[in-house]
């Protein structure tokens, strides 16, 4: 049995480590030129990682991370609203929350797979499949033959996208920055913030050596040129009104590094299996990151499939318990994740004065009993 992996990010490299240790013969194509580590942090919850830890290289990332033992949201004006004690997850788990860089988790996961299975420069543009092979096209010209395909190339899969034609990512309603300071001024450890207003919303959260991952979104039409093209001074001038903090971890990042980028997520699909070709990660199931479960989630998809070729002798089979099992979760993260996203980036001052009354009342351990379905195996 071969399987090409298409995709060489988090998904790809992830799956491909979990089948290589299951003895099956896998190679990765990744359109990049080279490895290029890039993107500011992001959250792992413990959920993936404790898929992590059962794949082996769980300590690994725990020594590139920072555990996060609290998350707190507050109003624009500084006002708590609400807390998530991560703790209480630890607890019944036995995993934490962590923050990394995703350069450092993704090096991680390209240093684990052998050299030779790992093809840079290949972009995919197409795969054809019949009876007894699939036969994948790249954008050099160059055609390979495989008996199985895995796509894990992202939101924007062409692999999805000839598979399912309808399927295209659909805008948030909002654009976000995303950047990495260096600033431990009145940085709580093990912490990470939330800010929501009717102007935007700002969220950080520490990494190690004195960084602060940090993202700001504002409610935008799609490919604002305007929002896309400002500086850091423009930026932090939108959060004036937000603690002092907030311009402080904006004007503290390099400009040259700070990423920006329209958000998207997938409509929820009816299959993920296709014959010989199955979908993974983004190009399966692409979420909003409002959860911090992206990341995750395309891990989870790597250990399920894995664990299903203990059960199945054969692709077919192991994919198709891989869909049963993994649709059901992923359609409710993509929903919620969405529905969370929607509420805190309301500008309606009416609707987020409601909100900011209301949310301090929600227990903590109501709001920690809605991620509790993270965990289902």
């Amino acid at each position: 049995m071969r399987i090409a992996i298409i995709g060489g990010g988090i998904g790809g490299l992830c799956t491909a480590y979990a089948l290589l240790q299951k003895g099956i013969d896998v190679e990765v194509f990744e359109a990049a030129h080279s490895f290029k580590p890039i993107g500011a942090g992001i959250g792992i919850g413990s959920n993936a990682m404790q898929d992590l830890v059962d794949l082996g290289i769980g300590e690994e990332i725990y020594a590139d991370g920072t555990i996060l033992k609290t998350q707190e949201f507050y109003a624009g004006n500084g006002k708590l609203l609400n807390t998530i004690d991560f703790g209480a997850l630890q607890k019944l788990y036995n995993q934490s929350n962590i923050t990394i860089q995703r350069a450092d988790l993704h090096r991680s996961l390209f240093q684990a797979i052998p050299a030779h299975l790992l093809h840079l420069n290949k972009k995919c543009i197409a795969v054809n499949q019949d009876d007894s092979n699939c036969q994948i096209t790249f954008s050099d010209g160059n055609i390979v033959n495989f008996d199985y395909v895995i796509a894990a190339d992202g939101i924007h899969s062409p692999i999805r996208q000839q598979l399912v034609p309808t399927s295209k990512p659909r805008f948030a309603g909002y654009m976000c920055w995303r950047g990495v300071a260096e600033i431990t001024d009145q940085i709580e450890p093990n912490t990470s913030v939330e800010i929501w207003d009717t102007i935007g919303r700002f969220g950080y959260a520490p990494l190690k050596d004195g960084k602060v991952y940090w993202f700001a979104c504002v409610n935008a039409a799609e490919k604002d040129i305007f929002l896309h093209g400002l500086e850091k001074e423009q930026i932090a001038h939108l959060f004036k009104d937000f603690p002092k903090q907030v311009g402080k971890i904006i004007q503290a990042t390099e400009q040259a590094t700070i990423l920006h980028h329209d958000l998207y997520d997938l409509a929820p699909l009816k299959q993920f299996h296709f014959n010989r070709i199955l979908l993974l990660g983004d190009a399966a199931h692409a979420t909003t990151p409002n959860m911090g479960q992206g990341a995750g989630q395309a891990i989870e998809d790597a250990l399920a499939l894995s664990q299903m070729f203990d059960l199945h002798d054969s692709f077919e089979d192991a994919a198709a318990a891989y869909e049963q099992k993994r649709m059901p979760k992923t359609k409710k993260v993509t929903t919620l994740s969405r529905q969370i996203g929607s509420i805190a980036q309301w500008k309606n001052p009416v609707l987020a004065k409601a909100r900011d009354v209301a949310f301090p009342f929600v227990p903590s351990s109501l709001l920690l009993k809605r991620l509790k379905f993270l965990f289902s195996k």
